[in-house]
């Protein structure tokens, strides 16, 4: 696809009988049944007022999740994951989000269209918007889950797109293909009663930090009658002592293994046909605890669809 650019990102050579996930994703298969695909930017972020750097973070990721192996305990069925599975690279970004949004709803359509299911790394929160376009180009409805101290329901500005913005903007997408929004992780004093009116207005669900466990987020993975599920995962709702290097750091944000084995089920749900993971930046990581942690998400991702 004339969008998308190799990452770059080199493999680091192993000793015989430790290979590592990069081995595969190098590997060339020109018929995947899932795709990892970058998006580098962070232009809705800084519309938003957030910390710019989220733009690096796809190959920061990438970085990290090369060096990991497949899991010991699922070894032949991770495997078998891997080798339907390419990085494909990133898409080639101008700056101009609105455009950027497209060229990213142009590379998911046609992988949606095909049946493979794409693992997108972002890029700021702006990333949800040109996934969502993926469904609405290739004409599917989808519910959609986030996991996000922010409800990111926000009006655009001057009338244009944001990191805030992403789900109004699909809710409210001529194409009328997100059916539901699902989101867990807010946090109360981050929240506009407004954003929760609107939800409530599209016949929405949302849990609070506080109600955000596992049974919770269990129930919203099923809480919906569409074939389809878009789920994408805000790193922002993780507490800023394990997620340090985000946009929008978290006081008392969710723990990190409810956030691992959330990405698990979310891998396990076969009506999951998507997935992205958003505002990593490494411009204000500490010793690359916040990418390890990103990879980490999408290794589990991986994992649960490897039980599929």
């Amino acid at each position: 696809m004339s969008e998308l650019n190799p990452s770059g990102i080199s493999i680091s050579t192993t000793a015989e009988g430790d290979p590592r996930i990069g081995h595969w994703l190098s590997e060339q298969n020109n018929d995947p049944e899932y795709v990892i695909v970058g998006f580098p930017s962070d232009k809705g972020v800084r519309r938003n007022g957030g910390r710019p750097g989220a733009s690096e973070a796809p190959d920061a990721i990438r970085k990290q999740l090369y060096r990991m192996t497949p899991s010991a305990e699922y070894y032949k069925t991770f495997v078998s994951f891997l080798e339907n599975c390419k990085d494909v690279g990133n898409v080639e970004v101008t700056g101009d989000l609105e455009k950027d949004h497209e060229r990213l709803g142009n590379v998911v359509a046609g992988f949606l269209e095909q049946g493979v299911l794409p693992i997108i790394l972002g890029g700021g929160h702006e990333t949800a918007f040109g996934h969502f376009l993926g469904y609405a180009k290739s004409e599917k409805r989808t519910s959609i889950f986030n996991l996000d101290a922010h409800s990111d329901v926000r009006p655009l500005k001057e009338g244009k797109a944001h990191s805030g913005s992403p789900f109004r903007q699909a809710l409210e997408h001529e194409s009328n293909c997100g059916e539901t929004y699902l989101v867990a992780g807010l946090q109360p004093h981050s929240v506009a009663q407004s954003h929760l009116t609107f939800i409530n207005d599209h016949d929405g669900h949302y849990k609070f930090r506080d109600e955000t466990n596992i049974t919770a987020i269990s129930g919203l993975f099923h809480r919906h009658e569409s074939e389809q599920l878009m789920v994408t995962f805000d790193l922002d709702a993780v507490d800023q002592s394990q997620a340090p290097g985000v946009s929008a750091p978290c006081t008392n944000g969710l723990p990190a293994d409810l956030w691992l084995t959330s990405a698990y089920l979310a891998g396990r749900n076969e009506k999951v046909t998507s997935f992205d993971i958003s505002e990593l930046n490494p411009n204000f990581d500490r010793d690359a605890q916040t990418a390890k942690l990103a990879a980490l998400t999408v290794w589990h991702f991986m994992l649960g669809l490897s039980q599929r």
